[in-house]
């Protein structure tokens, strides 16, 4: 069998090697061909395809109604109704879609298309992983030294090193550290003021980038936190009944996401032969959001699950009779969680930020 598998393996890899791993141009003549080899995604439910469905806890969603329209309309374990932002991003890149690392698909010859270690309700810290017994980021960073040995051993050393260095590793998270942790845990604010827990998960997330580095990453693009302030459960939990996002919240979005864009441009010159991208999905979801119909939406205030305030997750379910019928006229799929016409959106700005400094 191993033989054998060899045998299947080495031709491919040869190939895929040869044509598929430097970052190419995008002219006539590579157009159909990949600009990056695969995806290495870590992070929260943003990004997760699937590592919450077989955990204790009840951040997960591998039930209707999320997934109805995913493909054969059935859940996968991704928070929305079909497809997050990295499925569209690898579809562009002419990729697979990479396979949750828990996914017991994830092996032999699959491993080499790029891999998923995100688990919803996670954070930089991980402590608000912790606190929803899923998949903390120091977790998902052994689950990649799992993965690498486990490449090289079906692939061989050689080529799972040429592999991992030309991949993109994309970063999804920080969003839960707030508003599910910060804004809901009264030791965490005694401890820390708002500058001095910003000052804690920015060096989380470049202690992050620099341990993938060690381990062999040099194309790392790390996404911006969305207008947290326009999140439905956020304008329900804290809007006071005011119509319109919650300022106090996008405030520290922008402000985080300034530092995190500043950090990451201070850390290329410590990282020789890095490209570390700031991939900016604020801005794209903020406009959105504030203008729906201009992009084919009628409501970006709630979401579509139950009353699209706080369902989300355990408490989004199909025979909630508040659920509408037509995703695609909504902005939010649950109160957390864009829609899969949102992330599409969001992908076609992502990816050419993402090609821009990762490939230029």
């Amino acid at each position: 069998m191993e033989r054998g598998l060899k045998i299947f393996l080495e031709p491919m890899l040869l190939n895929v090697l040869v044509f598929h791993l430097t970052c190419l141009t995008a002219t006539a003549s590579t157009k159909n061909q990949p600009l990056l080899p695969a995806l290495i995604i870590f992070g929260d439910s943003t990004v997760d395809t699937g590592n919450n469905n077989n955990l204790t806890t009840l951040v997960k969603c591998n039930h209707l109604p999320y997934g109805r329209d995913f493909l054969n309309q059935k859940p996968t374990g991704r928070f929305s109704n079909g497809r997050v932002v990295t499925d569209f991003i690898a579809d562009k890149l002419g990729i697979p879609n990479p396979l949750a690392y828990l996914n017991s698909d994830a092996k032999e010859e699959n491993l080499s298309q790029g891999i998923n270690f995100a688990s919803g309700a996670s954070g930089y810290y991980d402590g608000t992983a912790e606190n929803f017994n899923v998949i903390p980021l120091s977790t998902q960073l052994q689950y990649f030294k799992e993965y690498q040995k486990k490449l090289a051993a079906v692939v061989g050393a050689d080529n799972a090193k040429h592999l991992l260095s030309n991949a993109a590793y994309v970063i999804s998270t920080g969003s839960n550290d707030y508003v599910n942790n910060y804004y809901l845990n009264l030791r965490l604010q005694a401890e820390y003021n708002g500058t001095q827990y910003q000052n804690f998960i920015i060096e989380l997330a470049s202690n992050f980038v620099r341990e993938l580095y060690k381990l062999g990453a040099r194309k790392i693009a790390l996404l911006s936190l969305p207008p947290l302030g326009c999140l439905p459960s956020q304008r329900f939990m804290h809007g006071l009944g005011k119509t319109g996002c919650v300022e106090f919240l996008n405030t520290v979005a922008q402000q985080f996401n300034e530092r995190l864009q500043d950090t990451l441009i201070m850390m290329k010159t410590s990282l020789p032969g890095s490209k570390l991208a700031y991939l900016d999905s604020y801005t794209t979801l903020y406009n959105v959001i504030q203008n729906p119909s201009k992009y084919g939406f009628k409501d970006s205030s709630l979401g579509c699950c139950g009353t699209g305030r706080l369902a989300v997750a355990d408490i989004c379910l199909s025979i909630d009779p508040g659920t509408c019928q037509d995703a695609s006229n909504y902005v939010f799929f649950d109160s957390f969680h864009p829609t899969d016409a949102t992330y599409s959106i969001l992908a076609d700005v992502l990816y050419k930020q993402a090609i821009s400094q990762l490939c230029g």
